[in-house]
Protein backbone atom coordinates (compact mmCIF):
# COMPACT_ATOMS: atom_id res chain seq x y z
CA UNK A 1 0.00 0.00 0.00
CA UNK A 2 1.24 3.37 -0.79
CA UNK A 3 -0.31 6.66 0.68
CA UNK A 4 0.08 9.46 -1.75
CA UNK A 5 -0.25 13.00 -0.13
CA UNK A 6 -1.31 14.48 -3.07
CA UNK A 7 -3.47 17.89 -4.86
CA UNK A 8 -4.35 18.11 -8.46
CA UNK A 9 -1.24 20.49 -9.49
CA UNK A 10 0.99 19.09 -12.61
CA UNK A 11 3.86 17.38 -10.12
CA UNK A 12 0.53 15.55 -8.63
CA UNK A 13 -0.82 14.42 -11.11
CA UNK A 14 3.23 12.94 -12.01
CA UNK A 15 2.43 10.47 -9.15
CA UNK A 16 -1.36 9.08 -10.05
CA UNK A 17 0.51 8.74 -13.64
CA UNK A 18 2.53 6.11 -12.32
CA UNK A 19 0.85 4.38 -9.62
CA UNK A 20 -2.24 3.78 -11.95
CA UNK A 21 0.20 2.80 -15.05
CA UNK A 22 1.64 0.18 -12.36
CA UNK A 23 -1.61 -0.93 -11.16
CA UNK A 24 -0.33 -0.01 -7.72
CA UNK A 25 -2.30 0.11 -4.67
CA UNK A 26 -2.79 3.46 -2.59
CA UNK A 27 -4.92 5.96 -1.02
CA UNK A 28 -5.10 9.78 -1.51
CA UNK A 29 -4.32 11.96 1.23
CA UNK A 30 -5.68 15.33 0.11
CA UNK A 31 -3.63 17.99 0.91
CA UNK A 32 -5.05 21.22 0.47
CA UNK A 33 -1.93 23.99 -0.33
CA UNK A 34 -4.72 26.13 -0.77
CA UNK A 35 -5.56 25.54 3.25
CA UNK A 36 -1.97 25.68 4.10
CA UNK A 37 -2.04 21.82 5.00
CA UNK A 38 1.25 22.14 3.45
CA UNK A 39 2.48 23.55 6.69
CA UNK A 40 1.37 20.94 9.27
CA UNK A 41 3.74 19.17 11.35
CA UNK A 42 1.99 15.78 10.24
CA UNK A 43 3.04 17.22 6.59
CA UNK A 44 6.70 18.14 7.10
CA UNK A 45 7.37 15.22 9.05
CA UNK A 46 7.57 13.44 5.65
CA UNK A 47 7.96 16.11 3.00
CA UNK A 48 10.28 18.67 5.50
CA UNK A 49 10.26 21.27 2.05
CA UNK A 50 6.52 21.79 2.64
CA UNK A 51 5.57 21.17 -0.96
CA UNK A 52 3.61 18.32 -2.23
CA UNK A 53 3.18 15.41 -3.19
CA UNK A 54 5.04 12.77 -1.50
CA UNK A 55 4.34 9.36 -0.55
CA UNK A 56 4.53 6.77 2.42
CA UNK A 57 5.29 3.35 1.59
CA UNK A 58 4.09 0.46 3.62
CA UNK A 59 6.07 -2.67 1.80
CA UNK A 60 9.37 -0.89 1.08
CA UNK A 61 11.83 -3.37 -0.40
CA UNK A 62 14.22 -3.97 2.30
CA UNK A 63 11.05 -5.02 4.26
CA UNK A 64 11.31 -2.71 7.47
CA UNK A 65 9.30 0.21 8.14
CA UNK A 66 7.09 2.59 6.20
CA UNK A 67 9.87 4.46 4.13
CA UNK A 68 8.12 8.39 2.84
CA UNK A 69 9.75 10.05 0.27
CA UNK A 70 9.45 13.49 -1.29
CA UNK A 71 10.13 15.27 -4.32
CA UNK A 72 8.45 14.05 -7.70
CA UNK A 73 11.15 13.11 -9.50
CA UNK A 74 12.44 11.35 -6.19
CA UNK A 75 9.26 9.30 -6.01
CA UNK A 76 8.77 8.80 -9.89
CA UNK A 77 12.40 7.10 -9.74
CA UNK A 78 11.54 5.09 -6.24
CA UNK A 79 8.31 3.76 -7.88
CA UNK A 80 10.29 2.98 -10.58
CA UNK A 81 12.93 0.91 -9.05
CA UNK A 82 10.71 -0.33 -6.72
CA UNK A 83 8.33 -2.29 -9.55
CA UNK A 84 11.18 -2.52 -11.94
CA UNK A 85 9.11 -0.49 -14.68
CA UNK A 86 9.59 2.90 -16.95
CA UNK A 87 13.16 2.78 -16.51
CA UNK A 88 14.93 0.54 -18.67
CA UNK A 89 17.60 -1.82 -17.09
CA UNK A 90 20.10 -1.09 -19.96
CA UNK A 91 22.85 1.73 -18.61
CA UNK A 92 21.93 3.83 -22.15
CA UNK A 93 18.18 3.84 -21.41
CA UNK A 94 18.32 4.44 -17.85
CA UNK A 95 21.38 6.95 -19.05
CA UNK A 96 18.57 8.38 -21.50
CA UNK A 97 15.68 8.46 -19.13
CA UNK A 98 17.40 10.02 -15.46
CA UNK A 99 19.08 12.87 -18.59
CA UNK A 100 15.32 13.44 -19.18
CA UNK A 101 14.11 13.15 -16.00
CA UNK A 102 16.58 15.79 -14.61
CA UNK A 103 16.04 18.38 -17.10
CA UNK A 104 11.93 18.11 -16.53
CA UNK A 105 13.39 18.86 -12.46
CA UNK A 106 15.17 21.51 -13.05
CA UNK A 107 14.23 22.88 -16.52
CA UNK A 108 10.13 22.36 -17.84
CA UNK A 109 8.39 22.27 -14.42
CA UNK A 110 9.94 25.57 -12.69
CA UNK A 111 10.07 27.28 -15.89
CA UNK A 112 6.73 26.50 -16.94
CA UNK A 113 5.67 27.43 -13.10
CA UNK A 114 7.07 30.85 -13.55
CA UNK A 115 5.38 31.67 -16.42
CA UNK A 116 1.91 30.51 -15.39
CA UNK A 117 2.80 32.64 -12.00
CA UNK A 118 3.77 35.89 -14.16
CA UNK A 119 1.24 35.38 -16.41
CA UNK A 120 -1.81 34.28 -14.49
CA UNK A 121 -1.14 35.12 -10.88
CA UNK A 122 1.63 38.08 -10.15
CA UNK A 123 -0.42 40.94 -8.95
CA UNK A 124 0.96 43.18 -11.39
CA UNK A 125 2.40 43.10 -14.70
CA UNK A 126 5.76 42.65 -14.71
CA UNK A 127 6.65 42.65 -18.79
CA UNK A 128 10.35 41.66 -18.40
CA UNK A 129 9.40 38.36 -16.20
CA UNK A 130 6.83 37.40 -18.54
CA UNK A 131 8.96 37.85 -21.72
CA UNK A 132 11.89 36.30 -19.91
CA UNK A 133 9.80 32.76 -19.16
CA UNK A 134 7.21 32.68 -22.19
CA UNK A 135 10.81 32.76 -23.55
CA UNK A 136 12.21 29.86 -22.29
CA UNK A 137 9.01 27.65 -21.98
CA UNK A 138 8.91 28.10 -25.71
CA UNK A 139 12.63 26.93 -25.63
CA UNK A 140 12.03 23.95 -23.92
CA UNK A 141 9.28 23.41 -25.93
CA UNK A 142 11.41 23.54 -28.88
CA UNK A 143 13.93 21.03 -27.43
CA UNK A 144 10.87 18.47 -26.32
CA UNK A 145 10.14 19.00 -30.48
CA UNK A 146 13.19 17.84 -31.78
CA UNK A 147 14.20 15.40 -29.22
CA UNK A 148 10.35 13.94 -30.28
CA UNK A 149 11.59 14.14 -33.67
CA UNK A 150 13.64 11.36 -33.39
CA UNK A 151 11.96 8.90 -30.72
CA UNK A 152 8.67 8.10 -29.57
CA UNK A 153 9.39 9.09 -26.15
CA UNK A 154 11.47 11.22 -24.63
CA UNK A 155 14.23 8.73 -23.25
CA UNK A 156 13.41 6.37 -26.41
CA UNK A 157 11.19 3.89 -27.92
CA UNK A 158 9.29 2.91 -24.17
CA UNK A 159 7.06 5.43 -22.53
CA UNK A 160 8.72 5.89 -19.27
CA UNK A 161 8.88 7.99 -16.03
CA UNK A 162 10.69 10.91 -18.08
CA UNK A 163 7.43 11.18 -19.92
CA UNK A 164 5.53 10.98 -16.61
CA UNK A 165 7.23 14.55 -14.92
CA UNK A 166 7.07 16.24 -17.96
CA UNK A 167 3.12 15.63 -19.19
CA UNK A 168 1.56 17.35 -16.65
CA UNK A 169 3.24 20.37 -17.34
CA UNK A 170 2.46 20.99 -21.24
CA UNK A 171 -0.34 23.20 -21.55
CA UNK A 172 -0.63 23.23 -17.45
CA UNK A 173 -2.17 26.46 -17.70
CA UNK A 174 -5.53 26.89 -19.59
CA UNK A 175 -5.03 30.33 -20.46
CA UNK A 176 -1.72 29.64 -22.10
CA UNK A 177 -1.98 27.14 -24.66
CA UNK A 178 1.11 25.35 -26.42
CA UNK A 179 1.71 26.42 -29.85
CA UNK A 180 0.97 22.41 -31.06
CA UNK A 181 1.18 23.75 -34.89
CA UNK A 182 5.13 25.13 -34.26
CA UNK A 183 5.56 21.93 -32.91
CA UNK A 184 3.80 18.87 -34.15
CA UNK A 185 6.34 15.81 -32.56
CA UNK A 186 5.49 17.51 -29.25
CA UNK A 187 1.98 17.31 -30.24
CA UNK A 188 2.03 13.68 -31.30
CA UNK A 189 3.81 12.73 -27.63
CA UNK A 190 1.34 14.80 -25.92
CA UNK A 191 -1.88 13.13 -27.37
CA UNK A 192 -0.76 10.02 -27.32
CA UNK A 193 -0.11 10.29 -23.15
CA UNK A 194 -3.68 11.49 -23.22
CA UNK A 195 -4.97 8.54 -24.59
CA UNK A 196 -3.70 5.91 -22.37
CA UNK A 197 -6.33 4.88 -20.05
CA UNK A 198 -4.02 5.14 -17.10
CA UNK A 199 -3.43 8.98 -18.37
CA UNK A 200 -7.64 9.20 -18.03
CA UNK A 201 -7.53 7.49 -14.44
CA UNK A 202 -5.18 9.49 -13.06
CA UNK A 203 -6.80 12.72 -14.07
CA UNK A 204 -10.18 11.50 -12.88
CA UNK A 205 -8.81 11.77 -9.15
CA UNK A 206 -7.89 15.39 -9.32
CA UNK A 207 -11.70 16.11 -9.03
CA UNK A 208 -13.07 14.15 -6.33
CA UNK A 209 -10.19 15.93 -4.23
CA UNK A 210 -10.22 19.43 -5.68
CA UNK A 211 -14.12 19.98 -7.11
CA UNK A 212 -12.97 23.63 -7.39
CA UNK A 213 -9.69 22.69 -9.13
CA UNK A 214 -9.42 25.54 -12.00
CA UNK A 215 -11.14 28.19 -9.74
CA UNK A 216 -9.69 31.84 -9.44
CA UNK A 217 -7.28 31.58 -6.31
CA UNK A 218 -8.73 34.14 -3.28
CA UNK A 219 -6.60 36.19 -1.43
CA UNK A 220 -6.03 34.24 1.13
CA UNK A 221 -4.79 31.30 -1.21
CA UNK A 222 -2.48 33.17 -3.33
CA UNK A 223 -0.84 34.50 0.84
CA UNK A 224 -0.82 30.64 1.21
CA UNK A 225 1.02 29.99 -1.59
CA UNK A 226 3.21 32.64 -2.91
CA UNK A 227 3.87 34.70 0.52
CA UNK A 228 6.54 34.50 2.33
CA UNK A 229 6.58 32.93 5.80
CA UNK A 230 9.31 33.09 7.91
Amino acid sequence: MIDLYYWPTPNGHKITLFLEEAGLEYRVHPVNIGKGDQFQAEFLAISPNNKMPAIVDHAPADGGAPLSVFESGAILLYLAEKTGRFIPSDVRGRAATLEWLFWQMGGLGPMSGQMGHFNVYAPERIPYAIERYDSEVRRLHRVMDKRLSETAYLAGEDYGIADMASYPWIGAYAKLPVDFDAFPHLRRWHQAIADRPATQRAYAVGPTVNPQAGQPLSDEEKRLLFGRRD
